[in-house]
């Protein structure tokens, strides 16, 4: 895919795109505009048709909001976009001539969905913004990329909003930052916008996750922002006013993406081959593990002992989590690696297992 991008910024100018999480009025519209007009706002967004998780919340203002946001265009020269979640919205954003469309993590997660988006696009050469889908799964993302690129649409973004979970967390959707990378990595000239209003979830913590995405190069910021915040209409605690957006974005730290010093090349350099060499010997480890594995598959299918060891694989995962504490390993990051190792562990017995009992069937 030879994906264009939308905003073509300048190296340290980050892509900033904010606005109201809803429409709620035409005064309510136009004040939020008026605050962010003072800053060098890249999009103003804001839904109009909002799909909620259960009926009898505020489901967006609908088709009247789209001529508020072509009011913002007009008095303000700020171009404009809005969540599209069907065929009818994509005819009515285009016909209210719409700079920008963009698709949820609701639809995102939907390849029917999105595929009737995308035939209601074909023909036309208007930029879309995807969204990641609400689980982790990046194929699935980078389906969504995909059939809006086959209508036609070369100028696409994506945004980041984070993954939902199951359990306690400091986020209102795990930021889980290895995904968009990843997908960073396989399109380069993907811009990867941060939106850290529905990570967070709340306002304290939106200018840490801001600098966060800044730290790993994401190309730019989608944050919602109210004149009223605690009495918008719709996800009140995670947006702001715009004068406390802007003084956000003032604060940003901008990091370069390479040096010219030579020390510092050369102390780079030297560091990453010690990271090299570390990750050779965990690869050479973890191969070695494997092998064991593989001894104590063929002592369980000689014995007709059960794979998985529940009081066993419990009593591993407790006394790892508490040794990768002492050494300034996170309790996620070592439940995610270790989770990972035993289920290949299982894989390994489970193939030594199956082929025995080929070989055994074969043999009668």
């Amino acid at each position: 895919m030879n994906i264009k991008p939308i905003f073509n910024k300048k190296q340290g100018q980050p892509i900033i795109i904010a606005g109201p999480c809803s429409a709620e009025s035409e005064e309510q519209i136009l004040k939020t505009a008026e605050g962010l007009s003072k800053g060098n706002i890249d999009l103003f967004r804001a839904g109009i048709w909002k799909p909620r998780t259960r009926p009898g919340s505020f489901e967006g203002v609908g088709r009247i909001g789209l001529k508020w946001l072509q009011k913002v265009k007009e008095e303000t020269g700020m171009k404009v976009t809005t969540e599209v979640a069907n065929r009818e919205h994509v005819f009515e954003a285009l016909k209210h001539n719409i700079d920008v469309l963009w698709l949820g993590a609701r639809t995102t997660v939907n390849p029917f969905s999105v595929q009737e988006i995308a035939d209601a696009l074909e023909g036309t050469n208007v930029p879309v913004m995807i969204k990641n889908p609400i689980n982790p799964d990046l194929k699935l993302w980078l389906g969504a990329i995909e059939r809006i690129y086959k209508a036609g649409i070369e100028n696409i973004a994506v945004i980041h909003r984070g993954f939902s979970h199951h359990g306690d967390s400091g986020f209102r959707n795990i930021p889980r930052w290895q995904i968009p990378i990843e997908l960073k990595r396989q399109f380069p000239n993907l811009e990867v916008i941060c939106d850290n209003s529905h990570i967070c979830g709340r306002r304290d913590i939106l200018s840490d996750v801001a600098q966060k995405a800044m730290d790993l190069d994401f190309d730019g910021l989608m944050t919602e922002s109210h004149p009223d915040p605690d009495n918008a209409w719709s996800d009140a605690a995670q947006q702001i006013t715009p004068a406390t957006f802007l003084k956000l974005v003032d604060n940003l730290v901008l990091r370069k993406t390479t040096s010219d010093n030579t020390a510092f090349i050369e102390s780079l350099v030297h560091l990453r081959s010690e990271i090299d060499e570390i990750d050779s010997e965990l690869i050479n480890t973890l191969g070695r593990r494997m092998q064991i594995a593989d001894k104590i598959g063929m002592y369980k299918k000689e014995n007709n002992i059960a794979i998985l060891q529940t009081d066993r694989w419990n009593e591993i995962l407790d006394n790892q989590i508490a040794k990768g504490k002492n050494v300034g390993l996170s309790e996620n990051f070592m439940s995610i690696i270790l989770r990972a190792i035993h289920q290949e562990s299982i894989n390994h017995q489970a193939e030594i297992m199956n082929k025995a009992q080929l070989e055994d069937l074969q043999g009668k």
